[in-house]
């Protein structure tokens, strides 16, 4: 048994084309333990679909985890859409929009949605499609739940698909300077003020 001082904790930059899991039946698909040796028993702390990229945080500790999967946490992207965004796609965004949910129609809850420069990401490893298929406008949106493929859905259901997807920060905690594949372990994930000094760094 893995009592509460011997518990690990980690953040990462989760790639464009990973999982957010440590084993796959599909030999092809590319998962989390291709990039570091996570010790056994680390869990996701929620996930990034294969097609999102951003802040992953993982832990040892089952408890934490449910804890950090809490409604009152932030979780902010930024995401880069289709089209210019207007005020009122804004609006529908930041108030709830419908989405399917496994085929169940569900009202997200209010959240904050604003225009932002383009945050200079490097090029991810699948192009983004190019100018000639139009304008694109670069979001934060700012949620505390966690939907399958929420953010993608509440963009396109006001009308602008999202193109690139990153989550850039859970609670306090934020992906930083953090380099694609990058993973640091923390000393704790703790919610009181996330306070995570890095220990170690492996990219």
């Amino acid at each position: 048994m893995i009592e509460p001082a011997d518990h690990r904790h980690f953040i990462m930059h989760k790639p464009y084309g990973f999982l957010s899991q440590f084993r796959c039946e599909h030999s092809w698909k590319k998962v989390l333990g291709s990039i570091f040796s996570f010790p056994e028993g680390t869990m996701p702390v929620g996930r990034l679909d294969e097609d999102s990229e951003g802040l992953l945080l993982l832990t040892t500790d089952g408890k934490l985890c449910d804890l950090l999967r809490a409604k009152t946490i932030e979780k902010e992207y930024y995401a880069q859409v289709h089209g210019e965004v207007s005020v009122d796609a804004l609006e529908k965004i930041s108030s709830g929009v419908e989405i399917g949910i496994r085929g169940v129609k569900y009202t997200t809850l209010p959240c904050r949605a604003v225009r932002i420069p383009n945050p200079g990401f490097p090029p991810r490893s699948k192009k983004i499609r190019d100018s000639r298929h139009g304008p694109d406008t670069w979001l934060s949106i700012t949620v505390t739940e966690g939907k399958n493929r929420q953010i993608r859905k509440m963009t396109a259901a006001a009308g602008h698909p999202t193109l690139r997807l990153v989550r850039v920060r859970i609670g306090s905690v934020t992906l930083g300077t953090l380099k694609a594949g990058e993973v640091r372990e923390v000393e704790n994930l703790g919610i009181s003020g996330f306070s995570i000094p890095n220990i170690n760094s492996s990219s």
